[in-house]
């Protein structure tokens, strides 16, 4: 958040540089003694105060494409955190039953708000090595199928299922081809859309094709205000149609791949906003609010019986594309 100095940023955006030159300012300036010549309390609140404005002024008008650089920022809070921070007497669980685990997929039992819930989230990592360990987030088929997994354990058990998406797309690597990619990520779809209890996913960073609609396809779809949704990343766009993938920005802003276009479009149900700077400069800000809206929703859905949950579910994606640009 703005002014608070336990969130100052390691990490700066292209778009961000006239505010991390400010902050490196104020962190010099908290390192100075105070001589007696310069009030240095004062001359750092003189530039905390620039600093919250031109932060304000900055995310205010952010392009799509700057979106997408914020989505994907490496300081932003991954599934695992939101987890652990979230979900209360956690048991996380493993493997597909077939071929082995993926630890791009995580996920288990546990409770959300004194609510039995089964959560997946698709986790990134923290750094280099958690990364590697997760594959970027790009699940292979067993990760998919270990989704599968734990939704029927759901459905058998009766607790609603929460995703937290955040994925570039499903792992295109021979081996994954080899294990039947496709047929998975169509299996978990056909997973989200036949279960009777109550799905929420919620967009946490970046929504990539059908590696993300594999877990997406809920009866409450949410997104925070500085994810991207889309079928292709914008630079796999722009080197399909220009050849080149400099022209990533524009193929961002045509693609329509925002929260706030998408929620026009009927693709998302409702936009969660972020702490101004993005969710990484409030990730605890961030994730209370997630599990808010979460804990409202599901209040809300379970009400509905199995096969209304499912009738509407259906309906909600069939209705998709009818409604124009």
């Amino acid at each position: 958040m703005p002014g608070d100095t336990s969130t100052t940023m390691t990490t700066y955006l292209e778009f961000e540089k006239p505010i991390a030159e400010l902050e490196s300012k104020i962190s010099e300036l908290r390192h100075l003694p105070n001589s007696g010549d310069v009030d240095i309390a004062e001359e750092v609140m003189r530039l905390q105060s620039k600093v919250d404005k031109l932060l304000r002024a900055t995310y205010a008008k952010l392009t799509p494409w700057q979106r997408v650089q914020v989505a994907r920022h490496a300081e932003r809070p991954h599934a695992q955190r939101y987890i652990d921070r979230l979900i209360t007497s956690y048991m996380p669980l493993a493997g597909d039953r077939a071929f082995g685990e993926d630890a791009a997929v995580v996920g288990g039992i546990g409770r959300l708000g004194g609510r039995s819930v089964v959560v997946l989230g698709q986790e990134k990592g923290d750094d280099t090595e958690a990364r590697i360990k997760h594959n970027f987030g790009m699940a292979r088929p067993e990760g998919y199928r270990k989704a599968q997994r734990l939704m029927k354990l759901a459905d058998r058990f009766g607790m609603p299922v929460v995703t937290l998406v955040d994925t570039p797309g499903a792992y295109p690597g021979i081996d994954a081809e080899a294990r039947g990619q496709a047929e998975a990520v169509a299996s978990s779809i056909d997973t989200c859309l036949s279960l009777g209890v109550p799905l929420i996913s919620v967009i946490i960073g970046e929504g990539g094709s059908g590696g993300a609609l594999a877990l997406a396809s809920a009866d409450r779809v949410y997104m925070l205000e500085n994810s991207i949704y889309s079928v292709i990343t914008p630079e796999g766009c722009a080197s399909i149609l220009w050849r080149d993938n400099a022209n990533a920005q524009d193929a961002a802003e045509a693609m329509k791949v925002t929260a706030g276009d998408l929620k026009k479009l009927d693709v998302i149900d409702e936009v969660i906003p972020e702490p101004i700077g993005g969710a990484h400069r409030g990730a605890d800000e961030t994730i209370d609010l997630v599990g808010k809206v979460i804990g409202e929703a599901l209040a809300e859905l379970s009400k509905l019986d199995a096969d209304t949950l499912r009738q509407r579910r259906q309906d909600k994606f069939l209705a998709m594309g009818k409604k124009g640009l």
